[in-house]
């Protein structure tokens, strides 16, 4: 039986071998004209097993590819083997990204198999944790490239970038550091007053600011802010492949747009880090003259005696070490985003959550090695 449809570009001859429908296609497949129907084609048949050849296409575009993409959403619906030997492999290879692109995972469901499902997840960590340490495996060559060669180092994007997160970025700090020392003044003096100790509470909010709150303050501040503006500028880069150009030419994005940002971040944490602690203590000293009536001269002895060299550079170190992990995180997230504006979107909003995680890790570990060593 031979049953045949055609089209001024595209042509289909069907017809039965051994009880396997054998789809012969030829002609010229461009997307701009129309292509054979496969449901048309079909009819009335259900056979269950289906081969596909192009021996007598002459030209073919993402037409084909989707006339090959029914055939094969209707042979997994209908249970039918479908066979594509036949066809080159560049057709066969869109074919399974396209078919890659419908699948949906299925919902969780205990009942069906809960051990695989933890399976899956635990691959699914492995392999992330895996993408991270391979990123700051090139994040290290990178820089170790740079110590080498810093002539081939673009200090103006550097530059530009350190203006975004450091003076940019000096309102919301300000604000929130002030804001954030006034609070732990206002409850530090509800304790203190009962034992007639109100002017420990420069000592609770100096040191509070300088070895904890302004670094941490600043980080998270700056993983919504700047992390987030990472990830959704390297994100609509690859959607638009703009990253793909770059590794065309030889450049590595790594290079090209991790490494400024994550130098801009790790130098201007520091400085806004100084600056979070200078309005902490403010915020302190204004509590401390208006509910606590101490002279801001007192004020500021306490807190000079109370905090030393020590404490601060404990602070600025933590403050360093964030920025890197802000900037690393936001640029990973942008670089592992799908193509898409949905993607970049969560690949943004992955970048803040991953960011404050890690941070108030990194925390503990300091916290940990700084108790070790009694600093």
């Amino acid at each position: 039986m031979s049953v045949s449809e055609e089209t001024p570009t595209a042509q289909v001859n069907a017809r039965i071998e051994d009880g396997r429908l054998v789809l012969e296609l030829a002609g010229v497949w461009q997307i701009t004209a129309p292509r054979p129907s496969w449901k048309r084609l079909l009819g009335t048949q259900r056979p269950t097993r289906v081969q596909l050849a192009m021996g007598g296409v002459s030209r073919w575009d993402s037409s084909l590819v989707l006339f090959v993409h029914d055939v094969r959403r209707w042979c997994t619906e209908a249970g039918a083997h479908l066979e594509l030997d036949a066809l080159l492999p560049e057709v066969r290879r869109l074919a399974d990204q396209l078919a890659g692109a419908y699948l949906t995972r299925p919902p969780f469901h205990r009942s069906i198999n809960f051990l695989a499902d933890v399976g899956a997840a635990t691959e699914e960590v492995v392999g992330k944790t895996r993408g991270f340490a391979r990123f700051i495996g090139e994040c290290t060559l990178a820089a170790v490239r740079l110590v080498k060669q810093p002539q081939k180092f673009r200090w103006r994007d550097c530059f530009i970038e350190m203006q975004e997160c450091g003076a940019m970025a000096l309102p919301i700090v300000g604000l929130n550091s002030f804001l954030v020392g006034l609070t732990l003044a206002y409850t530090g003096a509800i304790i203190l007053r009962q034992f007639g100790a109100d002017i420990w509470v420069a000592d609770l909010v100096g040191l509070s600011s300088v070895r904890e709150m302004g670094a941490i303050m600043t980080a998270v501040v700056l993983a919504g802010r700047t992390g987030a503006a990472f990830a959704a500028e390297l994100g609509n880069m690859k959607t638009g492949e703009e990253i793909d150009a770059l590794e065309t030419l030889g450049i590595r994005p790594v290079d090209f747009l991790v490494i400024p940002r994550m130098i801009a971040l790790a130098v201007m944490m520091p400085l806004l880090a100084l600056y979070a602690n200078c309005l902490g203590i403010l915020g302190g000293m204004a509590v401390a003259a208006g509910l606590l009536s101490i002279p801001p001269s007192a004020y500021w002895v306490e807190t000079v005696a109370s905090i030393g060299l020590t404490d601060i550079n404990a602070g600025l170190i933590k403050a360093c070490v964030f920025g890197l992990i802000v900037g690393m995180t936001g640029c990973l997230r942008g670089l592992q985003a799908e193509r898409s504006a949905a993607g970049v979107g969560r690949a943004a909003t992955s970048a803040v959550v991953t960011a404050i995680l890690l941070i108030i890790i990194a925390d503990a570990v300091f916290a940990v090695v700084f108790n070790i060593l009694h600093i």
